[in-house]
């Protein structure tokens, strides 16, 4: 028995050999059949056809990248264009020093997303991973307020309290735009935004690009990355856009303004503040609660002073690692097919609206206010009340200093500039409870 069961394997095992051996000699052949030879040239031209220049000299009707159809402009010139402008945004932040911690990693994921071929801000690209991951869903605005809140004294607010106002003054731009939104939809025949859409880009106003980030997320994800390219862009651009318009609404004798010194606010103050906010935030506006949360949270983790550990974990690694993807997520949307549309094109000119408005609006609300108070506010600290923290203080302080060196109003200026970010927070509340 135990002869038969070994003869039995042994033939088993030999025609399944037999069977291996011929399968091969038919895939070789298949092969042979397969493959024909090529020259040097038709291998260097192989090589060619893979290249990016061949992609931008050769545009091809049809083509899908990044998970639409391409133009054959944004195939060629539209690329280059956009490579330009991210070079624009390189020479900007080496050079002028133009808020290089936003710059540079959004030039250089518009850089990276307007490669050919390698499809990188694409659905299965890193870009596009980074950005649906952290953008899409709206983990990276919770996260940067988050650290925002760590970093933020709001000394300045609390020992002048009538600053918010100038704060409150400067989201005029927001609800502005939104018009200006409703009133492109109504007279142009190529652009159209819903209400909602007016809303999400009119966020923009407040030169908040977290909140504009949480908001277009859940009111209009189809305009998402040109809102969050717009709304970043403004904010890293504050040192070029609002100096004009600062000096053509103030007299020299305005900017040479000195304030008062500030009174020393006392820790409890600063320690129970985050918690009134949040509690105002929970009774009166709900909807506001996860970016007013976040911020409330990482400020009383620095007031507190008891973790130190986190407090200086959110204000230094956790917001610089996310600022680095947030960066390079938002400047995946630079690419050539999704930049150079008309809706991109009418959400920019819309943004820089907003933003002009919402400075003018702080600047004009300071003005007012020197007229019914005794204690005269420099009116450049007004431009401040946009949420660019803490470009747009500095900013203010270098343009008075610019009319007196002796004149430093930064630490005026935290005090509006504090109060936008809330500002522009509770304004992203009000919209989302409307429109929601």
């Amino acid at each position: 028995m135990k002869k038969l069961l070994l003869s039995f394997f042994v033939l088993l095992s030999l025609s399944f050999m037999t069977h291996s051996l011929s399968a091969n000699e038919v895939s070789k052949e298949n092969l042979n059949e397969d493959y024909k030879s090529k020259s040097i040239t038709e291998l260097f031209g192989a090589l060619y056809e893979s290249t990016g220049l061949n992609a931008m000299l050769n545009p091809q009707e049809g083509l899908k990248s990044h998970g639409v159809e391409v133009s054959t402009f944004n195939q060629g010139l539209g690329r280059i264009i956009m490579i330009g402008v991210c070079f624009t945004l390189f020479y900007l932040a080496i050079a002028k020093g133009f808020e290089p911690l936003l710059l540079i990693p959004i030039a250089f994921g518009g850089f990276l997303a307007n490669i050919p071929v390698a499809d990188i801000a694409g659905p299965e690209g890193f870009l596009g991973i980074l950005f649906n991951m952290g953008i899409s869903s709206g983990l990276f605005p919770l996260l940067i307020f988050m650290g925002v809140g760590a970093m933020t004294d709001f000394g300045p607010l609390l020992a002048n309290p009538k600053t918010a106002l100038l704060g409150g003054a400067a989201q005029l731009g927001i609800f502005g735009t939104i018009v200006g939104a409703a009133v492109l939809t109504e007279y142009t025949g190529f652009i159209n935004f819903s209400l909602k859409d007016a809303c999400a880009i009119g966020i923009i106003g407040g030169a908040d690009g977290p909140t504009s980030i949480f908001v277009a997320t859940r009111l209009a994800p189809d305009l998402l990355g040109a809102i969050a390219v717009a709304a970043y862009s403004y904010m890293a651009l504050v040192p070029i856009i609002q100096p004009p318009i600062m000096r053509a609404l103030t007299t020299k004798e305005e900017r040479k303004i000195k304030m008062e010194q500030l009174r020393e606010v006392s820790k409890l103050e600063k320690i129970i503040f985050p918690l009134t906010v949040m509690i105002l935030c929970i009774l009166m506006l709900p909807d506001a609660t996860p970016l007013i949360g976040a911020l409330a949270f990482g400020n009383l983790a620095r007031e507190s002073g008891v973790v130190k550990r986190l407090s200086e974990t959110m204000e230094n690694a956790l917001i610089n690692i996310v600022t680095i993807f947030l960066g390079l997520s938002v400047g995946s949307k630079l690419a050539a097919e999704k930049f150079l549309v008309p809706e991109t094109m009418g959400i920019i000119v819309l943004g820089l609206i907003a933003f002009s408005i919402g400075t003018a609006g702080g600047v004009i609300m300071a003005k007012i206010m020197n007229k019914f108070s005794t204690q005269k506010i420099n009116p450049l600290i007004g431009s401040a009340g946009v949420s660019a923290v803490p470009m747009a203080a500095r900013v203010s302080n270098k343009e008075g200093m610019k009319e007196d060196p002796t004149n430093m109003l930064l630490m005026h200026a935290m005090g509006p500039n504090v109060a936008g970010v809330i500002g522009s927070a509770v304004a992203a509340g009000v919209l989302l409870s409307i429109f929601k």
